[in-house]
């Protein structure tokens, strides 16, 4: 039996345990409560706020046919343990970041972000126009999973630092929050990386259990407050350059829908997409000169630090290409990418320089 089989058969084995002690989903008067469990805390900007988009879209598109409980952590499962029950059917959706899962197969990172990867817009082509979808249920069929994107943060920040980063050897011993294989990256270059939900990370700040952190962007980092522990902020990072959440739903669940119910998550799930991002890029702007006054340092990282991450970034990412899924995701995630950025750049890119040359700002 090869890893995947054995990988599936194990969760899907686990997932009758887990659920003959469940109650089965509600079904009543042609209507159908769906439970999904998150990754954020209530409240949480940017994060939970596509959580509720996306639960609020699907109860009304669907007339309330089709209606969704949002369990936040701790209120079923923890903040990372959404994959694990709605693959052993625990529950019947999550909305997370799928890079947080990259233990079971480092493959979800292209579902979330990857180093030096796309764009909120260069993501998006490849996951819809791209073969990114089909590869994200591929994918999603070892685990028992039916794969939705459901948000994007766009660009988040390289991040919180209680000093700043002169040369990549301050990265050495630094203990610094940052998940999926931007993470590892920082573990290539010597930081003490540690994944720790959201939730906790204004505690692990301020206790000094980290000594700096990644987040989201302006919007959400200082809704977070991070700018009372910490007063040096990198605006651009290298691990998230458009940033994907998912919703995924167990395989199971999703066959037993109606094909209306199924295209009303699908449709859902890429609305979310849209609205949770232009929200996040309309009030990045304003957050940003807010912590700028309240006394928070903005900078950029030198080209040698950016130099690093991207040799650091090579090696992670090449030592994944044994795994045949993760090659085929990445080859055509790339060739995507290069597809959309050959003309994006010669479009987009160019007007914004002469946009800003002729008017400023």
């Amino acid at each position: 039996m090869d890893r995947r089989s054995f990988l599936k058969a194990s969760t899907v084995g686990a997932g009758a345990a887990a659920a003959s002690g469940l109650a089965a989903p509600a079904l009543a008067q042609g209507t159908r409560t769906l439970t999904m469990v998150t990754s954020w805390p209530r409240g949480f900007a940017v994060l939970d706020d596509a959580a509720t988009y996306f639960n609020t879209m699907v109860d009304e598109l669907s007339g309330g046919s089709l209606t969704i409980d949002k369990k936040a952590p701790g209120e079923l499962v923890g903040a990372f343990e959404v994959f694990d029950a709605v693959s052993s059917g625990q529950a019947d959706l999550y909305h997370s970041a799928d890079y947080y899962f990259i233990g079971q197969h480092p493959g979800y990172a292209y579902f979330t972000a990857v180093p030096f990867g796309g764009t909120a817009q260069e993501v998006t082509n490849w996951y819809y126009h791209g073969g990114g979808e089909a590869l994200h249920d591929e994918l999603g069929q070892i685990f028992n999973l039916k794969g939705m994107l459901a948000g994007n943060s766009g660009s988040q920040s390289g991040g919180w630092f209680r000093n700043e980063i002169t040369s990549a050897d301050d990265f050495n011993g630094l203990k610094f929050r940052m998940p999926g294989l931007g993470g590892q990256v920082l573990g290539k270059m010597g930081a003490s990386v540690q994944n720790i939900p959201g939730g906790e990370l204004y505690q692990a700040l301020s206790s000094g259990a980290l000594d700096g952190l990644e987040w989201v962007g302006p919007m959400a980092d200082e809704r977070a407050g991070f700018q009372e522990v910490a007063k040096v902020y990198y605006t651009a990072g290298f691990h998230e350059p458009g940033s994907a959440l998912a919703s995924s739903i167990n395989l199971d669940v999703w066959n037993e829908l109606s094909d209306t119910h199924k295209a009303i998550l699908r449709y859902a799930s890429m609305a979310t997409t849209h609205l949770q991002l232009s929200e996040t890029l309309a009030n990045n702007g304003a957050a940003l000169a807010r912590l700028q006054s309240q006394g928070v340092k903005t900078l950029q990282f030198s080209d040698d630090v950016w130099d690093a991450f991207g040799a650091a970034s090579k090696e992670v990412m090449d030592e994944n290409m044994n795994d045949e899924l993760f090659a085929k995701i990445r080859n055509s995630f790339e060739a995507s990418l290069a597809q959309s950025a050959s003309w994006i750049q010669k479009s987009d890119g160019y007007y914004i320089e002469q946009r800003v040359r002729v008017l400023g700002g």
